[in-house]
């Protein structure tokens, strides 16, 4: 326990003398050892490295789980070393409303069946969404809080360490300029009692003996005698060092100018001794954290890597999101009387249709085949010849896979000719490819001019 103590009182007193140091700096009354512009810009690139990975995380955290009580209990668990519950997904939510929901008002009736369809598509966006979070957790969320949790704790402590380092070595160069400060002061002047207390450690205090011998010298014989045998050198006791060790005493008594001299000169050999070994702890932490904060390179290649599999993973997902709700369209266009009843106006004309406003507009599958009067849909392509006028160039914005064979299947980016026929839907045209011609859906379309 002693020792524990010791040890305490030690490393508060060095903590005490850095802060301290520390401070003077601060206000620019101490030296400072400044590190070269190649190792200033390494540390601020790591700084701003680290920053900016933090705020990532949190981010893309909120923008995979918006919840911040979901976010909070996975943290927890993620503490804990725990395995985090199974939660379900906001789609898959809704898609168990709504296939209940369908069971009660009547799964046979036309809202009934909309509901389970649309149930169905809404579970595999959550399956979809579900995939999406556990891909991009691991391939981007994981390595960025292995940077932050691991590296970037390396490069503090040997930071920390580095700059203990410098502190030591500021104070053992201040330790050095006032020794040879007061040996060319001794030197100057010949009678000058040499102060100890400017160079040595703090664990040295003045002995109570030495005190009494300073305050009362004309009383004690042993001066006078050694006065006379040294008629040209009398000088006053100098100061009689005690450890704080109690069972040792150090003194001095007086001696020759010549003495004091090679004290002075053996506490600057000291001091220096010191620096030197300063200096080169100094220089081997400043190299092992050169080599860290240079690492910082390969960090940015590996987060470059992690930020491909992320886009990759939501490209991924939001196609898939794409094809689910665009087969939804196409199941819902094809249910008879599922929008009957419907006060909407119908759709403008092909005369009136704006190519930049289909492009701008997602596809939506008409419902117009549903709606189509019996003799439309009975219609004979191969007997429909296109109008003299009216005839235009279409570019196809989305790859369509016909319903039947009245449609005419489209490739995105191909050139077709469209046109309307008096009767016709407005959300459906005739176009051609070639020998092959069927009912298309303005919606893909992107008609030129």
């Amino acid at each position: 326990m002693d020792f524990n103590m010791k040890k305490l009182a030690s490393d508060a007193g060095i903590f005490f003398t850095r802060a301290v140091q520390f401070t003077e700096e601060k206000f620019g009354q101490a030296e400072k050892t400044e590190l070269d512009a190649h190792f200033e810009n390494l540390l601020a690139r790591a700084d701003s490295t680290k920053n900016w990975t933090e705020r990532i995380l949190r981010q893309t955290e909120v923008l995979l789980q918006p919840n911040p009580s979901a976010r909070v209990e996975e943290f927890l668990y993620e503490k804990l070393d725990r395995k985090v519950p199974s939660r379900v997904t906001n789609g898959e939510l809704l898609a168990q409303y709504m296939a209940e929901a369908a069971s009660e008002l009547g799964p046979s009736t036309p809202y009934g069946k909309t509901l389970i369809k649309v149930s169905e598509a809404e579970k595999r966006l959550g399956a979809a969404e579900r995939d999406f979070i556990h891909t991009a957790s691991l391939s981007f969320l994981t390595p960025l809080r292995n940077f932050l949790e691991g590296d970037w704790k390396t490069i503090s402590k040997e930071r920390r360490l580095l700059q203990n380092r410098r502190l030591d070595l500021d104070a053992c160069k201040a330790r050095l300029k006032k020794a040879k400060a007061a040996e060319a002061k001794a030197t100057c002047e010949g009678d000058t009692v040499p102060d100890f207390q400017e160079t040595r450690p703090r664990n040295y205090i003045l002995s109570a003996s030495a005190s009494a011998t300073l305050d009362d010298t004309s009383r004690s014989p042993p001066w006078a005698e050694w006065k006379e045998k040294h008629p040209g050198g009398w000088r006053l006791p100098c100061f009689f060092l005690l450890p704080l060790t109690p069972s040792v005493t150090l003194a001095r008594g007086c001696l020759p100018l010549p003495e004091d001299r090679k004290l002075w000169n053996d506490e600057v050999d000291k001091a220096e001794q010191e620096l030197r070994v300063a200096q080169t702890e100094f220089d081997r932490q400043a190299e092992v954290t050169r080599l860290l904060l240079e690492g910082i390179s390969s960090t940015h290649v590996n987060h470059l890597r992690c930020l491909h599999e992320f886009v990759k993973s939501q490209t991924t997902y939001y196609a898939q999101c794409y094809r689910h709700m665009l087969d939804l369209q196409k199941q819902l266009g094809r249910f008879p009387g599922t929008f009957v009843g419907t006060t909407e106006p119908a759709s403008p004309p092909l005369s009136s249709t704006s190519p930049t406003t289909t492009a701008a507009t997602m596809p939506v599958v008409p419902t117009g085949a549903a709606l189509a009067p019996p003799e439309e849909a009975a219609l004979c392509l191969e007997e429909v010849a296109p109008p003299a006028s009216g005839t235009r160039k279409a570019r196809v914005l989305y790859d369509y896979e016909a319903a039947d064979s009245s449609e005419l299947a489209l490739l995105a980016d191909e050139l077709i000719t469209v046109y309307s026929l008096p009767g016709m839907d407005p959300d459906w045209l005739i176009g051609e490819r070639g020998n092959k011609k069927g009912k298309v859906p303005v919606t893909y379309l992107e008609l030129l001019s």
